[in-house]
């Protein structure tokens, strides 16, 4: 088993995508690489605590490989928008690939360098590429938080919308 952790902007949408993936052994909203000790959601929604939202991804590497995790993390948010996703603004919601190991680190700089040779977007990858620290992981009313309040009116209006497109489109490695 292997793991990696994202930062995507909110961590529901990215929790909810990455649960339906097959070989995603498990998904934990949390918060990392800030300077808290033990933060809480609504320290880290101040922007003070220097904490990302992010989704720490057991992953199954005979199943499922680091390239086609990042493909989904890259599908599912912009990779442009320094510290906000939509209408999510602060650094709380930066874009964000937290490695564990160092061939994580080479694979994740060198898809971003292809991603920009590419120009894949308009605009600069802003996504940063740094070792985990000081991992927490979030409130257990954050886990699952989809599948739990599916009539929270940020899911109807972004939530759900975001995993609908994502299952269009990544059908093929769905459960």
């Amino acid at each position: 088993m292997s793991e990696i952790t994202l930062g995507a902007g909110c961590f529901w949408c990215i929790e909810a995508c990455f649960k339906e993936v097959n070989g995603i052994i498990s998904v934990k909203s949390g918060y990392s690489n800030g300077h808290h000790p033990n933060p809480t959601y609504k320290e880290v929604c101040t922007g003070t605590t220097g904490h990302n939202e992010v989704a720490r991804i057991v992953y199954d590497e005979s199943v499922i490989s680091l390239n086609e995790i990042l493909k989904i993390f890259f599908f599912v948010h912009d990779p442009t928008q320094l510290n906000r996703q939509g209408n999510d603004i602060g650094t709380q919601y930066r874009s964000a690939i937290y490695y564990h190991t160092a061939d994580q680190k080479e694979f994740a700089e060198n898809l971003i360098a292809e991603l920009t040779k590419n120009q894949v977007w308009e605009k600069p990858i802003v996504t940063e590429v740094l070792p985990i620290e000081n991992y927490h992981e979030a409130e257990d009313y954050h886990q699952d938080y989809l599948e739990f309040n599916p009539e929270n009116a940020y899911c109807k209006a972004i939530v759900r919308p975001k995993v609908d497109k994502f299952k269009a489109v990544f059908a093929d490695l769905l459960k």
